[in-house]
C-alpha cells in the first residue's frame, strides 16, 4: 500500500519541481494505480479494500495535480507555504487585466460574426501566453524560488486556461 504521508511528487517518485517529465509522470502513475487499484484487492477483507479504494483515490488526485500546470503550480506554492488562490485576493496586474479584455472582446465579436479563423488565432494567442507564463513559472519556483511572484503567475496562467476554455466553446459553437 502506499504512505499517505508523501506528498504528490513523493508519492509519484518525481522530484519536487514545477518542471516535469510528463511520460515519467504518466508512467509513475500508471505503475502506482496498478499497485493500488481497487481490483487487485478484491478478495481482500473490508478494511484492505477501503484503504485500497483511498488509495487509488489518492494517486489518482496526485496525478491531477500534476497533471495540470495550474494545479501544479499552486501544489508547489502551498508546500511552500503560499496561498495561490486565496479567496480575498483576486488581484491581477493592470497590464494582465487590461490585455485580457481586449482579448474578451475580440472573442465576443470573432463569436457573434461565427468568424473561426479569428478565434483560432485568438485561442493560439491565449495558449502561446500559457506557455510563457509556464516556462515563468518554471523559473520563478525551480530555479529563483520566488514564491511571492510565482503566485501572481500561476493566477494569470489560471485565468488563461479559463480564457482558453472558453474561446474553445466558442470555437465549437461556431463550428456548429
Amino acid at each position: 500500500m502506499i504512505d499517505f504521508t508523501l506528498n504528490h511528487f513523493e508519492l509519484l517518485g518525481l522530484p519536487v519541481r514545477y518542471a516535469i517529465d510528463a511520460k515519467a509522470l504518466d508512467a509513475a502513475y500508471r505503475e502506482l494505480q496498478r499497485s493500488v487499484h481497487p481490483d487487485r484487492h478484491a478478495a481482500s477483507d473490508d478494511a484492505s479494500r477501503r484503504l485500497a479504494l483511498q488509495a487509488a483515490a489518492r494517486v489518482n488526485e496526485a496525478y491531477r495535480t500534476l497533471a495540470d500546470p495550474v494545479g501544479r503550480a499552486g501544489y508547489l506554492l502551498s508546500l511552500s507555504g503560499v496561498e495561490a488562490f486565496g479567496e480575498t485576493d483576486t488581484a491581477l496586474a493592470f497590464d494582465f487585466l487590461e490585455r485580457q479584455l481586449d482579448r474578451r472582446e475580440r472573442a465576443s465579436l470573432a463569436a457573434d460574426a461565427h468568424d473561426e479563423s479569428a478565434l483560432e488565432v485568438l485561442l493560439d494567442e491565449v495558449r502561446g501566453e500559457a506557455v510563457a507564463t509556464e516556462s515563468m513559472l518554471a523559473k520563478l519556483l525551480d530555479t529563483d524560488r520566488r514564491f511571492a511572484e510565482a503566485r501572481g503567475r500561476v493566477r494569470e496562467l489560471r485565468f488563461l486556461s479559463k480564457f482558453a476554455e472558453d474561446v474553445d466553446a466558442m470555437l465549437a459553437e461556431a463550428a456548429a
